[in-house]
């Protein structure tokens, strides 16, 4: 136990599934999990353990931006001796050639941010995503048929619709990585994995875009979100 999660040892899979709103994950819980349990409920940041196809797993919230996320996700690998975690997202997007409700299977996120520096003193914004977990996602799509792409992603310390100059801002970004998808949590959780020896990837469902003005239904997203999760599960059993 922690000051952030209440869970007992034997109560957290070896692989969590995370996403940002613990509603979301509830959600997971109840549709996807056999026997779920409410494992931690502190600070809202629902944990819930229970078995898919017979396999144990959990899944847990790691709230909105790299601060919360990192502590949940440090706490987890360095305590709960988790070994694999997959976070599920939702994320935005500048590439034109991005679509609205395309799947994003992140292979780095680079950040401007000093997360690592912070962390443990480390000039460092880009990390890999588990090339391991990456190679089965990417075997398990194909043989769903579940359309994903491989691609870098940014990890930004603010909500990209509401970055004051969004020109400004991708002019100090780096052009050779032609950057996917924009959210707020996933090179905290890679560099956590990185530091502590464990491995990490991140899933995305791209909900908004730069580049075109379309509404979409919450029915709609939430059916992408849906891919993207049963994806995930078939991948770590």
């Amino acid at each position: 136990m922690t000051v952030h999660n209440e869970a007992k040892k034997e109560d957290i899979s070896k692989v969590v599934l995370m996403a940002g709103d613990p509603l979301r994950v509830k959600n997971i819980a109840t549709k996807y999990l056999d026997n779920a349990r409410l494992v931690n409920s502190i600070r809202g940041m629902y944990a819930y353990t229970g078995t898919y196809k017979n396999h144990e797993i959990t899944v847990m919230a790691h709230g909105m931006g790299m601060p919360s996320a990192g502590i949940y996700v440090y706490e987890l690998f360095k305590f709960y001796e988790v070994e694999k975690i997959i976070r599920l997202g939702t994320c935005g997007t500048n590439n034109p050639y991005v679509h609205l409700l395309d799947i994003i299977l992140a292979n780095s996120s680079y950040t401007p941010s000093n997360y690592a520096m912070t962390f443990n003193n480390r000039d460092i914004h880009i990390i890999d995503a588990s090339r391991n977990l990456n190679d089965i996602i990417l075997d398990k799509a194909y043989e769903k048929n579940i359309p994903v792409t491989l691609g870098n992603i940014l990890t930004s310390d603010c909500f990209d619709w509401y970055i004051q100059n969004i020109d400004e801002f991708n002019a100090r970004l780096p052009k050779n990585l032609d950057f996917m998808g924009v959210e707020m949590e996933a090179f905290a959780i890679f560099y956590i994995a990185k530091v502590l020896k464990k491995e990490a990837t991140c899933l995305l469902t791209v909900v908004d875009s730069h580049n075109e003005e379309k509404e979409l239904s919450k029915e709609a997203i939430e059916k992408r979100i849906d891919d993207m999760t049963i994806l995930a599960l078939e991948s770590v059993v």
